[in-house]
């Protein structure tokens, strides 16, 4: 009689080790300040990175359970340091589901966009880092419009316009800075792992 028991593994070791290094990874980020790049206009979020390498390096099981921690963590920062928007940010729909998708749309944009690799590597970076952006603003839009408002101290017309703007003045460079980091970083990776 067969035992029942832990034959299949959700997450191998190899697995569960690297998740918990880039969770790790984004978390300090978070927690540093280094998470976000100083631009012009905006400060630009790499914290949605780790989260894109490692649905690209080890598949769509990583890159969801690094994008869930990451998720999570969005959830106890803005209870241990609220501001006035931290509100929303409590809602999973904001702060986890979106980022469980980047893991989803980065490695499935990597696995099936036709030409090389490294065209393959950045064409899922771009799309990662767009599903962050476009999924955490498109739920607040959804669900807190009229609440963003409210805390911003302006119109539903303004706050609209507002998302609207900030999904592209945040999502275009925060897109361009992932893709720079990703390609050479997991092509590094690559080749470290074919000459081991």
């Amino acid at each position: 009689m067969k035992s029942i028991g832990y034959s299949k593994r959700v997450l191998s070791v190899r697995e569960i080790t690297v998740v918990a290094m880039l969770t790790s990874i984004s978390v300090v980020l978070g927690l540093s300040g280094y998470g976000f790049i100083p631009l012009p206009m905006v400060k630009a979020t790499v914290m949605h990175i780790p989260v894109i390498i490692g649905a690209i390096l080890e598949g769509p099981r990583v890159g969801l359970m690094v994008g869930f921690l990451f998720g999570l963590f969005s959830i106890i920062q803005s209870i241990m340091a609220p501001n006035i928007l931290s509100f929303v940010f409590l809602n999973p729909l904001v702060s986890v589901l979106p980022r469980v998708l980047i893991g989803l749309t980065a490695y499935y944009c990597f696995k099936f966009f036709i030409g090389k690799e490294l065209w393959r590597i950045g064409f899922g970076a771009l799309v990662g880092s767009l599903t962050n952006t476009i999924g955490v603003m498109g739920m607040i839009y959804i669900l807190y419009v009229a609440d963003f408002a409210q805390a911003k101290g302006i119109s539903l017309e303004a706050a609209r316009a507002l998302i609207g703007s900030v999904i592209v003045t945040n999502g275009i460079p925060e897109a361009i800075i992932s893709v720079a980091i990703t390609v050479p970083v997991v092509v590094m990776i690559k080749k470290v792992r074919r000459q081991g």
